[in-house]
């Protein structure tokens, strides 16, 4: 489980080193520069929800073994799809900030849909994995 875990934070990582060279080379190749956009957030929020986040579960892991019950594998498999809606919604919306693309409104409107309810999974399961990690030190 262990094992699962970190391979999880290093496909994190790799992704952030994804999304951090794609925001640089895209916004410049269109002359897109001086502005910040939604793509300048899922570096960070690759590095820290993701890659930094797994470490933490695995050095908790380490004093309170915690991570061998299934309940936590399901909650932090259903955080890894929460954070990766999240961010795949900043590319969609980093992008048409890029291109300026002017969306219809049913289309702006499902791209902050669908990463709101991303969000509220995001949110929903850290909540459920800090209760676990607090019913661990009990």
């Amino acid at each position: 489980m262990e094992k699962k875990i970190m391979n999880k934070s290093i496909l994190f990582a790799v992704l952030a080193m994804i999304a951090g060279v794609f925001y640089r080379e895209f916004t410049k190749f269109n002359g897109f520069i001086n502005e910040r956009t939604t793509l300048a957030f899922m570096h960070p929020h690759l590095i820290i929800m993701g890659t930094i986040f797994f470490i933490i579960i695995l050095l908790f892991n380490k004093n309170y073994n915690f991570i061998n019950k299934e309940k936590i594998m399901k909650y932090l498999n259903i955080y890894s799809v929460g954070l990766l809606f999240t961010v795949i919604m900043m590319l969609v919306r980093g992008i048409t900030q890029v291109l300026e693309m002017s969306l219809k409104v049913a289309m702006d409107k499902s791209i902050s849909g669908i990463a709101g309810i991303s969000h509220i999974i995001l949110g929903i399961t850290f909540i459920l994995i800090l209760n676990e990690m607090k019913k661990s030190i009990n």
